[in-house]
């Protein structure tokens, strides 16, 4: 199977950085007619271990279930009506969420079986697979898939993961940007990055700061880089857990890529 697939990214709906890479990536296989596999990796499940009151900011817990219940309804098409339909149903996860307004209140909705079912009609797929959302029994195929993704990368990583030139190419957790891309610079970043990954000797390429996904849900879109923040461990620095002494700050309002920092 993978050897028909030029890339397989690794996704989670709820991830902001995720989506706006996966816009990214659609652009580049619009231009170069390569052929991506849309695959699974779950937040909740990659910090199934974790205690979320206390290493997580508030609501990342309803963020990353609702990835979840999305993921299984996704896990249900895919085994039914085939890989192809992967890539319609991310977009329609994404569009539904991200495109919203700021204040819409599309967060309360999120992974509910009705909102999924009105998603799936409008990418034109039976709505009644909505149910899938609350059955635990695709957890086990998630799970798999997520640690497949981990064990090509480590597991010091976030969302997305790729893989180039599957299944023997390299993988990387990200490339994490901001804001997608245009036409033109889709081509140009990915060759970068192809430069890179097929280096055999490369290994990482980092930085905390940065801007605010560029998303319409969180606020807007600007033409012009913003204000770049310090991100760590998945998260906004002002986000994380207050040490003893210290006061916890505004959180984002939604998951970001949900770095697994177990070892």
């Amino acid at each position: 199977m993978s050897n028909l697939y030029d890339i397989e990214f690794f996704w989670d709906p709820v991830c902001p950085f995720a989506w706006i890479t996966s816009r990214w990536v659609a652009k580049v296989s619009a231009q170069t007619g390569y052929k991506v596999d849309w695959r699974f990796i779950a937040l909740r499940l990659l910090n199934k271990h974790k205690n979320y009151a206390t290493e997580f900011p508030p609501d990342y817990e309803h963020g990353h279930t609702a990835g979840l219940r999305m993921l299984r309804v996704a896990a249900r098409v895919r085994a039914e009506l085939g890989r192809e339909q992967m890539g319609p149903l991310y977009e329609g996860y994404g569009k539904a969420y991200w495109d919203q307004e700021k204040g819409s209140g599309m967060r309360r909705r999120l992974g509910t079986v009705a909102h999924i079912s009105e998603i799936l009609t409008a990418v034109g797929l039976p709505p009644e697979f909505a149910t899938a959302a609350e059955d635990t029994s695709w957890d086990a195929e998630l799970d798999t898939e997520t640690a497949l993704a981990l064990s090509r990368t480590g597991r010091d990583v976030g969302t997305p993961i790729i893989t180039f030139e599957p299944p023997d190419g390299l993988s990387f957790f990200g490339p994490v940007i901001s804001r997608v891309p245009s036409d033109a610079e889709a081509v140009q970043l990915w060759n970068a990055v192809i430069t890179l990954a097929r280096f055999p000797g490369f290994a990482e390429m980092k930085r905390s700061l940065r801007e605010v996904p560029q998303l319409r849900i969180l606020g807007g879109l600007s033409e012009t880089p913003q204000q770049e923040e310090d991100w760590q461990g998945g998260h906004r620095a002002d986000a994380l857990p207050a040490t003893q002494g210290e006061t916890r700050l505004g959180t984002l309002p939604m998951p970001s890529h949900g770095k697994d920092t177990s070892r």
